[in-house]
């Protein structure tokens, strides 16, 4: 499988930012509500991957994990994650920033 997770430049700024002060991050996309439904930047070890989470790739260094569920939803599409204005996830490293993590997507094409 091709990478399905692809930063913009303000993101990958963001996260260098982020790792220079925490070291090694990964990332969560979950599905539900609230902070679920954005990309989450963890520490790594500090959030225990289940063996339902699936791993899309990585951006700037950091891998990034797609929970089962939400993977079988968005399978089609490739994953953008961007920075827009506003307050991270409330666990999520870019919390507190005054900018946080966004997932966008395109529709990939699918060989049958």
């Amino acid at each position: 499988m091709h990478d399905k997770v692809s930063a913009t430049p303000a993101a990958l700024e963001l996260l260098a930012m982020i790792i220079a002060e925490h070291g090694p991050v990964l990332f969560h996309q979950s599905g539900g509500c609230c902070d679920g439904s954005s990309p989450m930047c963890y520490p790594v070890g500090d959030f225990a991957l289940g063996d339902s989470d699936i791993l899309l790739g990585e951006i700037g260094g950091a891998p990034f994990y797609i929970g089962a569920a939400q993977y079988d939803a968005w399978k089609h599409t490739d994953l953008v994650i961007d920075v827009v204005p506003g307050r991270g996830g409330m666990f999520s490293l870019d919390n507190g920033r005054e900018r946080r993590f966004l997932t966008r997507s395109t529709v990939c094409h699918m060989e049958i």
